[in-house]
This record gives structure tokens, sequence and C-alpha cells, in this order.
């Protein structure tokens, strides 16, 4: 039992003397040590071990994060809507139905709550709140009235859209007809975050294109029913 004993402890002895002589402290400097990793003083230890890995070339890859994935697909354009429809209704019909944002709760898609914090010298403050399930979000709409012409409403607070206008203009409608007008409608937004962007289409196709429409019929309900016109022009663009 000690001369098997003596008989390996020599030849362990002799395998670590002649692992020590290896030149190994090259192939140590072409690997790329792990941080955090302890190592052995003795490589000849480390070598008697394992037979050495091929060291695999290095590979640049391209990683795109998750937003940087759903760019192409949500993107991050501003998008602008302009109809153009002769309505069966006077300039100041149409007027001053656009002008009473407090009623907005009552008839605009997806309004949930509006009302006027404070009007003076032609400018009007409302706060509005959308839901778009499960967002609902408030803002603040700076409002500028020029008198049976032009309403211009700007988004100035809110966490949803980056950039929001709307834009209402009122002209003279078919020749010889006092009782009808011509009504202009534009629309440009632009959520803030990429993550919301997928509520552009819920917002365009729910409340742009539905935008005209809906106060028509308020007209209709405020004013009775009119024969409906044929002159309607719409046009949809994105901008970079």
């Amino acid at each position: 039992m000690t001369a098997h004993y003596g008989k390996s402890a020599s030849v362990l002895l002799r395998a670590l003397l002649e692992a020590e002589s290896r030149p190994c402290h090259a192939a140590l400097r072409r690997a790329n040590k792990p941080q955090g990793l302890r190592h052995l003083r003795s490589c000849g230890i480390l070598a008697t071990q394992s037979a050495p890995l091929p060291l695999p070339s290095p590979v640049h890859m391209q990683t795109r994060s998750f937003l940087n994935l759903a760019l192409p697909i949500l993107g991050s354009k501003r998008i602008e809507y302009m109809e153009s429809k002769v309505l069966g209704y006077s300039i100041k019909q149409m007027f001053d139905i656009v002008e009473n944002v407090g009623n907005y709760k009552m008839f605009v898609p997806w309004c949930n709550s509006s009302k006027v914090l404070s009007s003076r010298k032609g400018v009007t403050r409302a706060e509005l709140e959308v839901g778009f399930p499960p967002i609902v979000e408030r803002y603040i709409s700076e409002i500028h009235i020029k008198p049976n012409h032009q309403i211009r409403a700007v988004c100035n607070d809110g966490a949803l859209f980056n950039h929001l206008e709307t834009v209402w203009r009122f002209g003279p409608g078919l020749p010889g007809r006092p009782d009808t007008c011509t009504l202009n409608f534009f629309v440009s937004f632009e959520f803030k975050s990429l993550i919301h962007s997928h509520l552009a289409t819920v917002f365009f196709d729910e409340v742009a294109k539905q935008m005209v429409t809906a106060f028509e019929n308020q007209a209709a309900k405020t004013h009775g029913a009119q024969p409906a016109t044929s002159v309607q022009a719409a046009k949809l663009r994105a901008v970079q």
C-alpha cells in the first residue's frame, strides 16, 4: 500500500514538473479571460485536465432593440389628413357647432370629456379627454378663433401626442346658396412614444376620417337634416 502510494506520488510529481515546463503562457495570452474567473498559477495543471479548445474567430453581430425592430413597423411619422366637403348648412351654423368645444363629448368620436377652461380675445383653452382603450389621455388644447372663417386647435399639454393640430376653415358653398358652405378640415398628429404609435390606425380611422361626418351629423340634430351634397374630397399623407 505504501509502495503503491509512493509510486503514484512520484508519477504525479513528474507530471506536474513536465507540465510546468510547457510553453503555456503564450496560449493564455491569446485567450480572452472572462472577468470574475480565477486561474490557477500552474497552467500545466489546467492543461493536463482538458485539451485546449480552439478559440472562435471574432464575429461582429449587430443587435437591435425591440423599439428599433418596431420602428419600421409602427413608424414615428407625422400623419396629415385633409378633407373638403360642401354641406347643406350655412357658414354660421357649422361655425357655431365647431366653436362649441364644451359639447364635443356628446358627439366627437372617442372624446370622453370636454370643458372650456378660459376664453378671451379670440383664444380659448379647453381640456379634452380622449379614450383609446386601455389608454385614456387628457390634454390641454389652445384654440384660436376667427369668427365665421377659421378655428385652429393645438395641443399644448399631454403625454400621448408629440404633435396634434386641427384646423377648420369655412367658405361659401354652392353658387347662390347661402344655406350651404364649404367645410375644409385639416388634422396633423404624431404620437410621442413608439409604444403608442399603434394607436395611429385607431386615431386615424375612428377619429380623423369620421370627424367631418360627426360634425355634419351634429348639425343635422341641431338644424334638421339637409339633402347631402355630392362635392367632397379627401387626402392623406405621412410626413417624415
